[in-house]
């Protein structure tokens, strides 16, 4: 099955276009129509061209830019489509794919009526579709791109052997044009011109090399499933069957090397109706042990009506986790215990509002951590100790004071304090390249002052704008 305009016709189902139309990639210094629908064909335009001279061509052209990383993407959807006719379908990029229909031809009446169902479908689809059917791999491809097989393999060109372009120009020159002129052509002058390449290629096609089709694995499905005999309905007994496809699915995890992040369990009822329980994990998992009585809380809400009949587990998100080397008996580690305090938090709160601080590479107090996610970072050992910086910070209050030591008395939220100490000062310049309100005005002189009265402030003073503020207090 070869889409001579995959590209194109993928970007029109999701955009159409009237008119003439090409993607367009880089290649080099210039752009280059990457793939062109039939009207721009029609036009004059073809692969390889540049944008410029397109244009010239056909000034009605619209164009956009290629993302191959899609047509990807879409040739692998295609692939599951296509299992449709037989199980075995593998990829042929950029824009093909290659069946073994053997055995089952017949279950659609024949290997034309097949076929003829597959170009019925592509077009339902928009998309273009030339098909070919050989007894190898290579005449299938060859018969696709040079002539559907309506003629004998011996006549197409030697192009149809999936050779480069400069090996193509060279057997032209040679006079070798055609498949059948490189099968009565001596071997050894062949090897030794083109190498061992060219004559594989001959081989394959004409079938005396076996080129064995190999089927793009099918992704790991990450969910398991418990039909009841009976009706269920108590919590202790849907924990019994939760616990039972648990053991099945972190099996399937450890398997792969892959921890769930998100589980969604589907309870079926009896009338048809269903529930789901859905688990965001704070930290990759596949202990059944650890994940089972986080489970509690959601299925405690669920209203089993006249019975469960039917437990769906899937794990929704999964990430890699390596295998840990433990000691017999060993105990959860520190860590494998915080994520499951911050798993037990987030089913009640939400995992996004369960917060950490985070060191930031930065000499501005307001600036020098970071507020994330507890479930998508990781703890960092980063901070800075000298000099020492107060555990609680907030915006900077005023207080009446003059000169530029420390006051020995002054007025801070309704008290009165005394000054005993003060220590500094530490002056802290702005980062110039940032725009930032708080730091127009420029320096900041930092004193550590412990009062009389108990308490351990952190002010500053702004030389170049008098002022005195209170910006944290020590513990």
């Amino acid at each position: 099955m070869w889409f001579p305009r995959l590209a194109s016709d993928r970007a029109l189902r999701v955009c159409p276009v009237d008119g003439p139309f090409a993607l367009v990639a880089r290649q080099g210094n210039a752009e280059r129509l990457y793939c062109v629908n039939e009207a721009a064909r029609r036009a004059g335009l073809d692969r390889g061209m540049g944008l410029a001279d397109a244009l010239a061509f056909c000034p009605d052209l619209i164009s956009r830019p290629a993302t191959p990383e899609q047509d990807a993407r879409f040739l692998t959807a295609l692939r599951r489509w296509a299992l449709r006719w037989c199980p075995w379908v593998g990829l042929e990029p950029p824009d093909g794919l290659v069946l073994d229909i053997t055995g089952a031809a017949h279950l659609w009446g024949g290997e034309a009526a097949m076929l003829a169902d597959m170009r019925a479908r592509a077009a339902a689809m928009g998309l273009a579709l030339r098909l070919g059917s050989g007894d190898t791999r290579g005449a299938a491809w060859a018969y696709a791109h040079y002539g559907e097989g309506k003629q004998p393999l011996e006549t197409l060109p030697a192009a149809a052997l999936r050779l480069d372009a400069d090996t193509c120009t060279a057997l032209e020159r040679m006079g070798l044009r055609r498949i059948g002129d490189l099968a009565g052509a001596p071997r050894a002058p062949l090897a030794r011109r083109f190498g061992p390449g060219l004559l594989m290629r001959l081989d394959q096609a004409l079938g005396q090399m076996s080129e064995p089709l190999t089927p793009a694995p099918e992704p790991v499905h990450y969910g398991v499933r418990l039909s009841l005999p009976e009706p269920i309905g108590l919590l202790g007994d849907v924990m019994a069957g939760t616990e039972r496809l648990l053991g099945a699915l972190c099996m399937k995890l450890h398997a792969q090397e892959a921890g769930a992040r998100r589980l969604v369990l589907t309870l079926r009822r009896v009338d048809q109706g269903s529930q789901q329980v859905e688990l965001r994990l704070a930290a990759p998992m596949r202990d059944a042990a650890r994940i089972l009585p986080l489970f509690e809380r959601g299925l405690a809400e669920v209203d089993a009506g006249f019975g469960i009949d039917q437990i769906r587990l899937e794990a929704t998100l999964v990430e890699p986790l390596a295998t840990q080397q433990m000691g017999l008996g060993a105990a959860p580690q520190q860590g494998d215990r915080l994520s499951d305090l911050i798993t037990r938090i987030g089913t009640r709160i939400g995992l996004e509002n369960v917060l950490r601080f985070l060191p930031a590479d930065s000499h501005i107090p307001e600036r020098s951590f970071l507020i994330a996610p507890a479930a998508h970072s990781a703890p960092e050992t980063g901070w800075r100790s000298t000099p020492p910086r107060p555990l609680r910070l907030f915006a900077p209050e005023p207080i009446a004071a003059n000169g530029s030591a420390p006051p020995a008395r002054f007025h801070w939220r309704r008290m009165v304090l005394h000054t005993a100490r003060a220590i500094g000062p530490e002056r802290i310049a702005p980062e110039w390249w940032l725009e930032d309100e708080g730091w127009r005005h420029g320096l900041r002189d930092y004193w550590r002052i412990e009062t009389r009265q108990g308490r351990r402030l952190w002010l500053f003073h702004t030389p170049q704008n008098p002022g005195w503020f209170v910006q944290g207090e020590f513990a």
